[in-house]
């Protein structure tokens, strides 16, 4: 039974996508690599949303069985609006997966998870034997924290703690993630609250030593990860 309703037919992206052209390009290639029977992890952002749509095309066209695993609650309304059919982990494995990322250092480390979802994002990424992450230039960094803070989700109640344990770290500026368009904090896919920590120095075992923080879901330290950049030029 139809739910005869318009607003996933009416979806939009929620804002101006920058150098258009030149993630449609990198989109496009995302496209090229879909097979028949893949099972799709699918990332965030706005250079995913433009690959969903070529991705769409393919499988309206050429009459592919394709599934997606989606990463946020954003991306499953996309793909429901695309005709791109939804698995999860409990039935498929995904065979690979595409994402984008906040910065992009030299060794392919990763800050992610401004969307809030990057707790899901590194269980995709862990999970498939080929991931492709997609960025502009403006990604590309020598030094991860150069732009952006590492979010890092928490436990609510587990807040002060972790913030305690982070100062041990290092960390020299902690805060709690502020949402727009809605009073109070972020809430993260999870329903946890994010923090914004920013490091002199990123080492290799930042990540993990911020994971073994009690109460502390996940970092968007992503570091030695299997992980091909393709990155979207400016025209």
């Amino acid at each position: 039974m139809d739910w005869e309703s318009s607003l996933i037919k009416n979806l939009q992206w929620s804002a101006d996508i920058i150098n258009i052209s030149g993630k449609q390009k990198v989109a496009a290639q995302i496209a090229e690599k879909v097979t028949d029977g893949d099972t799709l992890g699918i990332g965030s952002g706005s250079t995913v949303y433009l690959a969903l749509i070529a991705i769409a095309e393919r499988i309206k066209t050429e009459k592919l069985n394709v599934k997606g695993i989606p990463t946020s609650i954003e991306i499953s309304m996309f793909c429901a609006k695309l005709g791109i059919p939804l698995t999860t982990l409990f039935e498929n494995k995904p065979d690979w997966l595409f994402d984008g990322a906040d910065e992009v250092d030299t060794n392919k480390s990763l800050i992610k998870g401004r969307g809030g979802a990057a707790f899901k994002e590194k269980l995709l990424i862990s999970s498939c034997p080929k991931n492709y992450i997609i960025v502009d230039e403006s990604k590309l960094v020598t030094r991860l924290g150069t732009n952006f803070p590492i979010p890092i989700e928490v436990f609510p109640q587990a807040l002060l703690y972790v913030e305690q344990q982070l100062k041990k770290l290092g960390a020299n500026s902690i805060v709690v993630r502020p949402a727009k368009g809605k009073d109070g904090p972020i809430i993260s896919e999870n329903d946890n609250l994010i923090l914004d920590c920013r490091f002199d120095e990123v080492g290799s075992s930042l990540e993990k030593d911020i994971k073994a923080i009690t109460g502390v879901i996940e970092s968007g330290l992503f570091i030695g990860y299997p992980l091909e950049i393709l990155v979207a030029g400016n025209n």
